[in-house]
């Protein structure tokens, strides 16, 4: 199963990720056979138009068997929390702010 979630990011995502993924909510896309040429292809193009588009946030998770806890993550743009591996599992943790983040 491949995830998608993204958070304030141009229309032209939600165009491409509804073609090819299910938009099971706003912003969140699934889609529960897709292989790895794909997703890598998919995420090519979100990395690509992000680079040039930039704004919000785009985190992609799908099942890897060797990676902790059986998935892997990828993430474009900042995000509210970090991600720590811990004795074969990923945890997230909410990020502290800063005073240059205010």
């Amino acid at each position: 199963m491949t995830v998608i979630v993204t958070r304030d990011v141009a229309a032209r995502f939600r165009g491409f990720l509804s073609s090819c993924m299910l938009e099971i909510a706003p912003g969140v896309y699934t889609a529960p056979k897709m292989n790895r040429a794909v997703r890598e292809r998919v995420w090519d193009v979100m990395e690509e138009w992000f680079g040039e588009l930039g704004g919000g946030g785009i985190v992609m998770t799908w099942m890897e068997p060797l990676a902790p806890g059986g998935q892997q993550v990828a993430v474009l743009g900042s995000a509210s929390y970090e991600l720590h591996q811990c004795n074969d599992v990923f945890l997230a943790r909410k990020r502290e702010l800063r005073p240059e983040d205010d």
